[in-house]
């Protein structure tokens, strides 16, 4: 493994990104953050500053644009899922190239249109459990005690060979590899996974539910799994079923062990979006699990009941 300092961009450098982007910057590599112009100006100027329980307070130099203009190793990927389409316009595919692509956003669905707008990269699918903000431009609030990505790293045929991309999944393997040893470096706790779709739905099948609930009720983690356990109950009966039947292991009591354990205090990401009038990611999380049980004829009353109540207000 190379340890060579890598040029990584960071798309959307929030809560998510500028917490990522800050640690590789402090551990010696070159960090690019693409923004808007003001919080461009405000990153080039003052760095990032991050205050976490985990990593320490420290203000990383980062550089920063509103749009990509030279080839990098890596970029993050961590808009919000209903910036996404926006967002892409600051990172052009001819100027990516076979760069390393990893989205660390919610849902299903900016797998297929990431890979069809960068088809020269290696698009890597990924996810991150983590309780992060951006409190105002290059400051984030690192609240939770962790920090845990997962990668996608299969082995086997993706599909057809071109010029500038590698034929077989085998061939990407190892600058996945690199990169997360890389982000271990950094701090972060780091797991390769081999089967995407067992990768993407076991988020999915923790997020939805506590997202739905969360946002439903404006209750924090611990509310939920008391005051609504059979709701929560049959939420996650729900998701389990339509998870098993897209081919991904689920298992409704581990979920629900899992959320057990989970700080009380903890809100989602979807909450505080709503609390504070933001557009939320319903349709990536709600959404998606709806689709996926339609398409396989799974019945999922309480999330669609879900959905349909926290659709309302946008619908007045």
């Amino acid at each position: 493994m190379t340890t060579t300092p890598l040029t990584v961009a960071v798309l959307g450098p929030g809560g998510v990104g500028g917490l990522i982007g800050g640690l590789l910057a402090r551990d010696g590599h070159r960090v690019v953050c693409l923004a808007g112009e003001r919080t461009a100006a405000v990153l080039a100027r003052d760095g990032l500053r991050v205050r976490s329980g985990q990593f320490g307070t420290f203000t990383a130099d980062v550089e920063a644009a509103t749009e990509l203009s030279e080839p990098v190793d890596a970029v993050l990927v961590t808009v919000k899922e209903t910036a996404l389409a926006a967002s892409l316009d600051r990172l052009p595919a001819d100027v990516l190239g076979a760069a390393l692509v990893v989205p660390l956003l919610n849902g299903l669905d900016h797998m297929a249109v990431l890979r069809e707008r960068y088809p020269a990269a290696g698009v890597v699918a990924g996810t991150i459990r983590v309780e992060t903000t951006r409190t105002a431009p290059g400051r984030i609030e690192h609240t939770s005690p962790f920090a845990a990505i997962e990668l996608a790293a299969p082995s086997g045929p993706t599909g057809p060979a071109t010029s500038t991309a590698p034929a077989t999944s085998d061939e990407l393997r190892r600058p996945v590899e690199e990169f997360a040893e890389q982000l271990r470096h950094a701090g972060l706790t780091v797991t390769l996974r081999e089967d995407e779709t067992a990768m993407l739905w076991s988020k999915l099948s923790f997020l939805a539910p506590l997202a739905l609930l969360t946002t439903r009720h404006t209750s924090d983690v611990g509310t939920v799994r008391t005051e609504h356990r059979p709701e929560l109950l049959a939420a996650l009966d729900e998701i389990t079923a339509v998870a098993r039947a897209v081919g991904a292991p689920a298992d409704a009591q581990a979920l629900l062990a899992v959320i057990d354990r989970a700080p009380g205090a903890m809100r989602s990401s979807m909450q505080r979006d709503a609390e504070a009038g933001r557009p939320t990611e319903l349709d990536a999380t709600g959404g998606a699990v709806l689709r996926a049980a339609a398409a396989h004829g799974i019945a999922v009353p309480t999330l669609a009941r879900l959905v349909a109540e926290l659709s309302e207000p946008a619908e007045r």
